[in-house]
C-alpha cells in the first residue's frame, strides 16, 4: 500500500533548512590564508543542496510509505555522495545547560530511522546507497518507510541525509565536505498527546550589547525577549514568540515577523524562543510586549516601557535637575530669612 507523503509548512521548512544546513557541514583546515580558507568552505558547504528539506506524515502499522527526493551538485565538478536516515533528537548538554540538536541519540521517537531504505542504481533498496551527480546535475533518491506490525504512539523523527564524499583538497590543504537533511516528520494512528510546558518568560531593556565589528561591548538599548519551551508530549508542535513595540499614540514601530522566533519542538526536547528589537530610534518613549504560544498554550502578555535617551540628553536633564533642585533649596533659604527678620 502506497500513501503520498505531504508537505510540511514553508516556515518550518525554511528554518529546519537552515538549522540542519549548515550545523551538518564538516571542515578540516590547516594552516593558511584565512580569507581564502573561508572563501572556500563557504564554497564547499552551498556545493551541494537537498530538495525537500522536510516533509510530514501519517503512518500506520503494516504499511509502506514511498517518495523520492534531490540532491543537486551545484558546483564545477563531479560529485560523489552517500544517503542514509539518522535519528533527529535531542540531548540535554550538562556542560552548556541546554538541549543540543544531534543525529545519533535513538529513543522510542525516532524508530523511524530502522524503518527507512533508499533505492540504489541496481534497483535495490539499501540503507546506504551511493551516487554520483555531474556538475549542474540533480540525482532524484527514491526511498521507501516501511513499518512494522506494532509502532509506538505519537511522533517518529528522522533525518535523510546526503553527504560528499568527494570533498577536493584546495592549494592551503583545506578539505571539505557538506551534509544537507531532509527532516522526516512522521505521526501514527495511535494516541497523540500534545503538552507544552512554557517558562522563563523574559523582557529586558538592555543597555549594553556586542559590537560584530569589533567585538567589544558598547552602550546601546536594544530590547531582549525570550522564553524556554518544553515538550511533555509524544508528538511535536510549533512554538512562537511575538515582540511588539509601540509609540505613545499605538503606533507600531517593530513587530517579530511571522516566520521569525518560530521553532518546531519535538518530544523530549526544551527549546528557547527569542526575539530582539535592535534597530531602535535615537529618542522615544514606547511600550514593549512580549506573548508566547506553543502547543496550544499562549502566555499573558508581558509588558514594560521602553525609554530612549542619548547620553548627552541624560547629562542635560541631570544639570537641569539639579539647577533647579539647588534653585529651590536657595529660595527657601531666602524666605525663611525674611520671615525671620519681620519675626524680630
Amino acid at each position: 500500500m502506497k500513501k503520498t507523503i505531504h508537505k510540511v509548512s514553508l516556515l518550518a521548512a525554511a528554518l529546519l533548512m537552515s538549522t540542519l544546513f549548515f550545523s551538518g557541514t564538516k571542515v578540516l583546515a590547516e594552516e593558511g590564508d584565512a580569507a581564502s580558507e573561508t572563501e572556500e568552505i563557504i564554497k564547499a558547504a552551498t556545493s551541494i543542496s537537498i530538495s525537500p528539506v522536510s516533509k510530514i506524515l501519517q503512518i500506520e502499522e503494516s504499511s509502506v510509505y514511498e517518495d523520492t527526493f534531490k540532491v543537486t551538485n551545484n558546483g564545477s565538478s563531479a560529485m560523489e555522495f552517500e544517503v542514509y536516515a539518522s535519528p533527529y533528537s535531542y540531548t540535554f548538554s550538562e556542560t552548556d545547560n541546554e538541549y543540543q540538536l544531534g543525529f545519533s541519540r535513538e529513543n522510542s521517537y525516532t524508530q523511524i530511522t530502522r524503518w527507512i531504505t533508499f533505492r540504489d542504481s541496481s534497483g535495490n533498496y539499501v540503507e546506504n546507497p551511493h551516487f554520483t551527480a555531474m556538475p549542474g546535475e540533480s540525482v532524484e533518491v527514491a526511498y521507501k518507510i516501511s513499518t512494522p506490525s506494532s509502532i509506538p504512539a505519537g511522533g517518529q523523527y528522522a533525518v535523510l541525509f546526503a553527504h560528499t564524499l568527494s570533498g577536493s583538497a584546495t592549494s592551503s590543504g583545506i578539505k571539505t565536505e557538506a551534509s544537507p537533511g531532509l527532516v522526516v516528520y512522521g505521526r501514527s494512528a495511535g494516541e497523540t498527546i500534545t503538552k507544552a510546558e512554557i517558562s522563563d518568560v523574559y523582557l529586558s531593556q538592555s543597555m549594553k550589547v556586542k559590537n560584530e565589528e569589533t567585538g567589544e561591548e558598547e552602550d546601546k538599548t536594544i530590547v531582549n525577549a525570550s522564553a524556554k519551551i518544553k515538550n511533555d508530549g509524544n508528538v511535536d508542535f510549533m512554538a512562537q514568540g511575538k515582540l511588539r513595540i509601540e509609540g505613545l499614540f499605538g503606533n507600531v514601530y517593530y513587530e517579530t515577523p511571522a516566520t521569525q522566533a518560530r521553532v518546531s519542538v519535538i518530544p523530549e526536547s526544551e527549546l528557547v524562543v527569542s526575539d530582539q528589537w535592535t534597530e531602535t530610534p535615537y529618542f522615544g518613549i514606547f511600550k514593549a510586549s512580549w506573548v508566547v504560544s506553543a502547543g496550544g498554550e499562549t502566555t499573558e502578555p508581558m509588558t514594560m516601557m521602553v525609554v530612549l535617551l542619548p547620553a548627552p540628553i541624560i547629562i542635560a536633564f541631570i544639570l537641569l535637575l539639579t539647577i533647579i533642585i539647588v534653585w529651590i533649596i536657595i529660595m527657601v533659604r531666602k524666605r525663611k530669612e525674611r520671615r525671620s527678620r519681620f519675626m524680630v
